[in-house]
């Protein structure tokens, strides 16, 4: 009993520190105690499956089919398509989905997704001379005419079902300019996560430099579909728009898959979106189709095989392997806009890019000399490829469980260590009271 009672204070002090290392590993949460996932998800029907970015950079096509799901599409001869499921925006397959390509007036599609919702849509404008200066030659026109007062839904279906370039003009104006309307257009582009995309005309008409891809053609229909009045509108397939006075005469939508115009069948369950040509981009299409539960979206840009109507047999080719084979395949990527890097992430990228990126952070945003400079679809493929390796470097989530019980065995050791050596020391003197 005497010995106990000298040894109780030698224990004490290292079996409470001990108990309080344990317990505060049962109270670290399984986000620390576990590494997590780095990879992006995207979802066809329930079940979440990795979508890698990278694939959507290669050259070729792209698609992932398990056993037993259809075959690729074939006969498909445009330079770049893609298949996307409208809700999730998992990527279903691609060819070349980034290739940087005249858009035509698919570019339209980014057009009203930027400016419909900035201007009330009960508005009517006047339009004049000066509105409908700078039109290109051999524009598609609606027939908007100076001196004529018309509501905002007539100009909007001036440009979804006639693509009228005169009536982009008298938006864009109506919006605060032409080159506000670019910028605007661009900076949209982005916030949707659309790089590929570069406006120089919001109409399509051709000018130097002016490309989006595939890729960025269904990322914008995918957010046109989120807005009723767009949702409505590159659904119409004809309507009445005004004339001189109190006159009016009808229109059409140029979208044949929609309208079954030229002995193009129209397509079962297609929803929208635009269409598009120049002499410079060829033939391009957006089309969205509903059957069921799921809606699906094809671009194809610039069929090379040369027959008639090419653009819509192809996206009619695509929309039917995409709905056969939606739940049999793993997404080759996602229309999502990338997340912000989480701080630590954020931090572990900007260390890598070194002492400018850090400056750059903390000169705040008015420093333009030490921005880095905007990515190209090259930069994309490296940034995609070192994505995760980047990820699992910044979060140290997945070494702070292995280092805690490493310092728990020590102390537990350290702990017996010095038991021990207080039992020897009390030893003779408890046996002498003994």
């Amino acid at each position: 009993m005497i010995i106990r009672s000298l040894l109780r204070p030698a224990f004490a002090g290292p079996v409470a520190l001990t108990t309080g290392l344990a317990g505060l590993l049962t109270l670290l949460p399984a986000s620390v105690s576990t590494p997590t996932a780095t990879a992006a998800t995207s979802t066809t029907g329930t079940v979440a499956v990795p979508a890698d970015p990278s694939l959507l950079y290669r050259p070729g096509t792209q698609v992932r089919a398990a056993s037993g799901a259809p075959a690729p599409p074939k006969g498909v001869s445009a330079l770049s398509w893609v298949v996307a499921d409208a809700r999730t925006g998992a990527v279903l397959a691609a060819r070349n989905a980034h290739r940087a390509l005249p858009p035509a007036s698919t570019l339209k599609t980014l057009f009203a997704v930027t400016v419909l919702p900035r201007i009330p849509s009960d508005a009517r404008h006047d339009v004049t001379e000066a509105d409908l200066t700078g039109i290109g030659h051999g524009s598609s026109m609606v027939g908007v005419a100076p001196g004529q007062t018309y509501g905002v839904a007539d100009l909007w279906r001036g440009v979804f079902l006639s693509s009228g370039n005169d009536a982009v003009r008298v938006l864009a104006r109506m919006n605060g300019g032409w080159d506000s309307t670019i910028t605007q257009m661009q900076s949209k582009a982005r916030e949707l996560g659309a790089k590929d995309t570069r406006v120089v005309s919001p109409d399509g008409y051709d000018e130097p430099g002016q490309v989006s891809s595939a890729y960025d053609l269904a990322v914008f229909a995918r957010a046109g579909l989120k807005l009723p009045a767009f949702a409505k509108h590159c659904a119409t397939v004809d309507a009445q728009f005004p004339g001189r006075g109190d006159s009016t005469f009808g229109i059409q939508n140029t979208n044949k898959l929609l309208t079954g115009a030229d002995g193009v069948e129209r397509y079962r369950g297609l929803i929208g979106v635009k269409n598009g040509y120049t002499t410079n981009a060829g033939n391009t299409l957006v089309a969205a189709a509903r059957r069921g539960d799921r809606t699906l979206l094809a671009s194809v840009m610039n069929p090379q095989s040369g027959a008639s109507q090419a653009v819509y047999e192809e996206a009619r080719t695509l929309l039917d392997w995409g709905f056969a084979a939606a739940p049999a395949v793993t997404p080759v990527g996602s229309l999502e806009p990338p997340r912000p890097p989480s701080p630590p992430r954020q931090a572990a990228e900007e260390e890598k890019q070194g002492p400018v990126a850090r400056a750059g952070r903390a000169a705040g945003p008015g420093a333009e000399s030490v921005r880095p400079a905007a990515a190209t679809p090259s930069t994309h493929l490296a940034a995609s490829t070192r994505s995760e390796p980047a990820a699992r470097s910044s979060a140290p989530s997945g070494y702070l469980l292995p280092i805690v019980f490493i310092g728990a065995a020590c102390l537990a050791a350290s702990a017996l260590f010095l038991v021990r050596r207080a039992a020897r020391r009390r030893r003779q003197p408890a046996n002498q009271l003994v």
